[in-house]
């Protein structure tokens, strides 16, 4: 297995645990909250797929879905169109609400097959190039990759989680 199976093997577990956490749920599920402070599905799959789709195309030099395929009017979220969900707040957290689970799904999935597109290509060298010069030691495109692989992965099994519960009610 080289470098480009174990990346698309790792976003394709994203996008089945995604699939699973969201399919055939309604709107009031999907922005269900278990407590006051917690994540909805909603938001954790926008988030997960806002995160992905804002790195991948930062790394990969290309626009990002959300913009590109015009999936922010969609959407239609009163966050600025670069919003990633990243360090909003409780309130923010609940202004996420989506008409259905197609809509989570369908960017997903746009977000998943840029991201496949870009990762095929890659090898081991790719890996080395400094993507983010922000942080000290600098970022690498591997750690990038699976930084975002490990946060997609903790958000999906969260969604999934929340799914759970709200069935067991």
């Amino acid at each position: 297995m080289n470098v480009a199976d174990i990346l698309v093997d790792g976003y394709t577990r994203v996008r089945e645990t995604v699939h699973s956490a969201v399919e055939g749920l309604e709107p009031d599920d999907l922005h269900a909250r278990l407590d006051k402070g917690a994540n909805s599905i909603a938001w954790l799959v926008w988030h997960l797929t806002r995160v992905q789709d804002d790195h991948i195309a930062d790394a990969a030099g290309i626009e990002q879905v959300w913009s590109a395929q015009d999936w922010a009017a969609r959407f239609d979220l009163p966050f600025a169109e670069g919003a990633t969900g990243y360090g909003q707040s409780s309130k923010q957290v609940g202004e996420v609400k989506v008409d259905s689970a197609e809509l989570l799904i369908g960017y997903h999935d746009a977000v998943h097959l840029q991201t496949i597109s870009f990762v095929q290509g890659l090898d081991g060298q790719a890996l080395d190039r400094v993507v983010d010069e922000a942080w000290s030691p600098p970022v690498t495109l591997g750690v990038r990759l699976i930084s975002v692989l490990s946060d997609d992965l903790q958000h999906a099994g969260q969604a999934s989680f929340v799914r759970g519960s709200l069935e067991r009610r």
